[in-house]
């Protein structure tokens, strides 16, 4: 079938004079993709109406995604890889005018690489609800008008859904992995219970079986900074002037959301209690440098991301259950059959190695040496991006295993 062609990297010390001309000028309403916007290597497929769990159904939706390498004649060489919450499809290459980050994980895919491709063919597609692409509430609905806040509540489940339909719209019905960290290490248990007999190995990196009060309150936190702004306008804010966006709601959610990402270590060593200029920040209307920081990535991530889908993906993350409709999560656990690689990160706060543990020590199926696989790294949650060097030797046994 022919289809249409149409994580931050983090500056290492201080917010140089250099990053911060990056973000001159006033931010987009949303730095979402867009009809008209370039392409790049996206490419796209429509799905079937969609059935969701709160009863309605989305019909006319579409994902966007990318892919590395070449299927073999029996298929069975697809690897699919699933984001985190605020990546998209380009997980390999460089940054460009359609793609405005380098791929969040080009130091794993790629010719020779832990997910060598020149072996695999590797697809990563954008999340249902996201915004680089894929269907959310930045796209128009029949009426040609942006969804914004009446894009319907989408669970993991459902994304799940999407994601299998999409399987079968680009013809493959069996994957020889299924990998994903954070959010996508989420749907890949849901994949591994909604369709078993749908791929042969999984990874979940930095992933819990359920979502906590804890992080749900820590989302429900992120969604007020967005919704009390001013700008955002009950989510019709798409025909504002840039600058007049909910862009100062949404660079606090992201800062909120970066603490989270970060380990208290890895912020305490890098940054101490530096000033960011030399005008003192102890009544002197200064800064501490570890404020540039936030406010720098803040800002940048407004030009990517769309506040609408931010909240809906957010929201899509607390419905997070496995257990849920199946006596339990050590229930549902126990039924997952297919070969696993389970991994955590020791320094992780948002999705604390607890949860990893009970993954592993309850997973009805065999684990990836025979354990769960502990990332050392002082960068918290962040460690599934950028402790390559101890990722891909993980990977690399899944896949070739």
């Amino acid at each position: 079938m022919e289809f249409q062609t149409s994580e931050d990297s983090v500056p290492s010390g201080f917010i140089t004079d250099e990053l911060a001309r990056q973000l001159v000028g006033r931010p987009p309403a949303t730095g979402a993709w867009r009809d008209g916007d370039p392409a790049g290597d996206r490419l796209f497929a429509p799905l079937p109406t969609l059935k969701l769990a709160s009863g309605r159904e989305l019909a006319s939706a579409r994902i966007a995604f990318e892919t590395w390498g070449t299927l073999n004649d029996n298929k069975s060489n697809a690897v699919l890889v699933l984001h985190a919450l605020t990546g998209d499809s380009h997980a390999s290459g460089p940054a460009s005018k359609a793609h405005k980050n380098d791929g969040w994980w080009s130091e794993i895919i790629g010719p020779g690489l832990a997910i060598d491709t020149d072996r695999w063919y590797v697809v990563a597609p954008n999340i249902l609800g996201g915004c680089q692409g894929s269907t959310g509430p930045a796209s128009l609905d029949r009426q040609g008008r942006e969804y914004g806040s009446r894009f319907p509540y989408l669970t993991i489940r459902d994304q799940v859904a999407s994601q299998k339909a999409f399987s079968e719209v680009i013809g493959i019905n069996h994957w020889h992995a299924i990998i994903g960290g954070s959010m996508g290490g989420m749907h890949v248990l849901e994949w591994a219970l909604e369709y078993p007999d749908a791929m042969s190995n999984i990874a979940v990196i930095a992933a819990p079986p359920a979502s906590t009060a804890d992080q749900i309150a820590l989302n429900s936190v992120q969604i007020e900074a967005i919704k009390i702004d001013p700008q955002f306008n009950k989510g019709g804010y798409y025909d504002a002037k840039a600058g007049f966006g909910p862009h100062r709601g949404l660079a606090v959610a992201r800062r909120m959301a970066l603490l989270n990402y970060r380990s208290p270590s890895e912020l305490n060593d890098r940054f101490e209690r530096t000033w960011q200029s030399d005008i003192s920040p102890l009544g002197a209307a200064g800064r501490w440098a570890v404020e540039s920081y936030l406010d720098f990535h803040g800002n940048k991530f407004t030009r990517r991301f769309d506040a609408n889908s931010y909240i809906t993906l957010v929201e899509a993350m607390n419905s997070h259950d496995i257990g849920r409709d199946r006596g339990g999560v050590e229930k549902a656990l126990k039924s997952i059959r297919v070969r696993a690689l389970v991994a955590g990160i020791n320094s992780d706060r948002l999705f604390p190695i607890t949860g990893q543990k009970l993954i592993a020590e309850h997973i009805g199926s065999e684990l990836v040496g025979g354990k769960l696989h502990v990332i050392e790294s002082e960068f918290g949650h962040d460690g599934f991006l950028i402790e390559f060097e101890t990722v891909g030797p993980m990977l690399r046994s899944l896949l070739e295993g």
